[in-house]
């Protein structure tokens, strides 16, 4: 089959947080699959073995690295790994995250710290220090996976929100700091069918109050990331990209 010249992604190389399992695992399927040698980040090292054992498996060159994503000790370590074993980034997806649920005046302040440092402080370091790598090389692109919950009233998951809000701010300062050899976006999901969603109801898994009335499939958002990662997207930085079905 001959590739789209638009998603071919050969001689590519995509660092994925979280990207052992959820909508991590398959956009790290999808550029692997497109021709992109790919570094799988994630906490437990074994997932993300068995996930660049798949890339492998589709002629791909694949590190498993296993990493805390809201540690700047151990995100450096991985930048670190990534440039030794492969000599450069060209796609940055900072996907890792979590939202675990409290009540606004029941947050201990650990909790707090774990969902900031996670989802907003860890990614900063990230991108801002690869970025900068890939300011000194050929350029690239970075795309930070946030959450139809910065937009919206989010109880008992405030940090959450409230962290990725941060998340899409930090996307347009560090397009414009890092730019022109650098493109950085955000992809903004709603409901998906992830491993998440297996705590859900059986009607939440159905339906959901978005415009298309229903969770999404993680596939849906392979096309999203693809089109941010793929070079003729040259002209879109900055941007904030909703997949979410319509989220009020």
């Amino acid at each position: 089959m001959i590739p789209d010249p638009l998603f071919d992604f050969s001689g590519k190389v995509a660092l994925v947080t979280g990207g052992s399992r959820g909508l991590g695992y398959r956009m790290v399927k999808a550029l692997a699959a497109r021709g992109a040698d790919v570094i799988v980040a994630s906490r437990k090292v074994e997932n993300c073995e068995a996930v660049a054992a798949e890339c492998r498996a589709l002629g791909r060159e694949a590190m498993a690295w296993g990493v805390h994503c809201g540690r700047w000790d151990e995100i450096d370590a991985l930048i670190d790994a990534a440039y030794s074993g492969f000599g450069r980034v060209d796609i940055l997806i900072n996907n890792a995250g979590m939202s675990p649920a409290c009540p606004s005046h029941e947050m201990p302040e650990s909790l707090f710290d774990a969902v900031l440092n996670l989802n907003f402080k860890g990614p900063f370091r990230l991108a801002s220090q690869v970025a900068h790598r890939m300011t000194q090389g050929d350029g690239g692109c970075i795309i930070n996976i946030s959450s139809s919950g910065a937009l919206m009233a989010l109880p008992t998951v405030v940090p959450y929100g409230s962290a990725k809000a941060a998340l899409n701010a930090m996307t347009v300062s560090l397009s414009r700091e890092y730019a022109p050899k650098v493109r950085v976006n955000t992809i903004s999901p709603g409901p998906f069918l992830t491993d998440i969603s297996e705590a859900w109801d059986e009607r939440k898994r159905e339906k959901q109050p978005v415009a298309l009335g229903r969770p999404g499939n993680p596939d849906e958002i392979v096309t999203a990331a693809l089109m941010l990662a793929s070079p003729a997207s040259s002209y879109t930085t900055g941007a904030l990209l909703r997949v979410d079905g319509g989220q009020r």
